[in-house]
């Protein structure tokens, strides 16, 4: 795994630290707003990652608090992650990044094509909406390990 190291004290660089390569947060986004949480589907994402570097990500999300590891229970050498609550944290920063892209670079898509739509014409209760979702499924999750 790549070693995590701070720069500096500054907030916007240890973020950067995080999720300033060009893979990390699309795989934030696909847990997110696509629902991705297994190894096999963030291969499938149209950016082509490659498995080393995918393991890599998933091994620092994990690493700091972001995502959840979870073996399956029919195949045991078989994760699906899941987000945290600092994961889910950032469904904000990432709606804005969207709706940046998509007013600059207007030949872009979002996936789900709702997402988009929704963030354009109700964003605070889009956003609201994926949070509780997200927060409902991890209390799932929470109290069957309970």
């Amino acid at each position: 795994m790549k070693k995590f190291t701070n720069r500096s004290l500054c907030p916007i660089s240890t973020a950067l630290d995080i999720f300033g390569d060009k893979w990390t947060l699309l795989i934030v986004r696909d847990i997110i707003f696509e629902g991705k949480s297994a190894y096999k589907e963030f291969m499938q994402s149209e950016e082509k990652i490659a498995t080393n570097i995918l393991a890599n990500r998933l091994s620092i999300l994990e690493a700091q608090g972001l995502v959840i590891k979870e073996k399956t229970t029919g195949n045991r050498s078989r994760y699906l992650y899941h987000p945290t609550p600092k994961a889910i944290a950032l469904i904000p920063v990432i709606a804005e990044l969207i709706l940046w892209g998509n007013t600059y670079y207007p030949d872009t898509y979002t996936h789900p094509e709702s997402l988009l739509a929704g963030l354009k014409t109700d964003k605070m209760n889009t956003i609201q909406a994926y949070t509780e979702k997200l927060t409902a499924r991890l209390n799932r999750k929470k109290d069957k390990l309970d």
